[in-house]
């Protein structure tokens, strides 16, 4: 389960194809024509932020790519400041690496991705709604709630989905998300949704996981907004946050029988055409 950037590269997509790579829970690397997107690469370990030192989380597979051989990307996008979405191991490996990745982050965790020894100059702060334009990607904000929504003193989201467009076609991204009222309203047209599964509960959080959508409201909110694939993330890397991929399709079956979905391997590419 490795991806080379060589093998990327070598990837040719005819017009109107983007290429897709899982890189583990919520972590996937866009490819545009020659132009390059990875959304919350975390390839490394959770680190504890006092003592610098790895904690007793075992992933379930090793990262697929190093953090190093991102020396591509052209734009890093982060959803929100947890560590296995904006790590600070793997961001500051990619910036020392890729002197001209960008990083475009929710605007109040700004300062936060700045810590990791990323140049501000680098760092684009997205606010919802608005629209990002970059080497060929739109980039737009979405409110997140991770549970509920956690917005800063000026009215920013330190949470947000992305919608991404390249090459006429449309990405949801959800980063970590609960259904609330509106959301729906705000996705259309999109192709590929990219929905957590992993859910929450009473034991989840007392262990401090905080919830995403459960499986039948990521394939409730994929059906409502007609998204012509769905695809679960946020289910395989840790036992302890763990959804059986079976339990996923039984749902679908259920409630949104004969819609497209794609259940990705580690280091998998998928071709998405337009």
């Amino acid at each position: 389960m490795k991806i080379s950037a060589s093998s990327i590269a070598n990837t040719n997509l005819a017009d109107g194809q983007v290429g897709i790579w899982y890189l583990g829970q919520e972590g996937f690397l866009f490819k545009n024509k020659d132009k390059y997107l990875v959304v919350d690469p975390y390839l490394s370990y959770y680190v504890d932020e006092n003592c610098c030192q790895f904690v007793e989380w075992e992933r379930l597979y090793a990262p697929p790519i190093s953090a190093k051989e991102l020396s591509f990307v052209d734009v890093v996008v982060c959803t929100h400041s947890h560590y296995d979405h904006a790590d600070p191991s793997t961001l500051s490996k990619i910036a020392k690496a890729n002197p001209k990745a960008v990083f475009v982050v929710p605007a109040p965790e700004l300062e936060t991705i700045a810590a990791y020894g990323i140049e501000k100059e680098r760092i684009i702060g997205a606010k919802a709604d608005e629209i990002l334009s970059i080497c060929g990607f739109e980039i737009k904000g979405v409110p997140s709630a991770h549970e509920e929504f956690h917005i800063d003193e000026n009215g920013n989201y330190h949470e947000l989905g992305y919608i991404i467009e390249a090459d006429g076609q449309r990405f949801f991204h959800a980063g970590d998300m609960c259904l609330y009222d509106g959301l729906a309203e705000r996705l259309t047209n999109i192709d590929i949704a990219f929905l957590p599964i992993n859910g929450r509960d009473y034991y989840r959080n007392k262990n401090d996981i905080i919830g995403n959508f459960d499986c039948v409201e990521a394939v409730t909110l994929a059906k409502e907004i007609g998204a012509k694939m769905l695809v679960p993330m946020h289910h395989d890397l840790y036992a302890v946050n763990k959804v059986d991929p079976a339990y996923f399709i039984s749902v679908l079956n259920e409630i949104h029988p004969y819609r497209q979905f794609h259940i990705f391997s580690p280091a998998e590419c998928y071709i998405s055409i337009k």
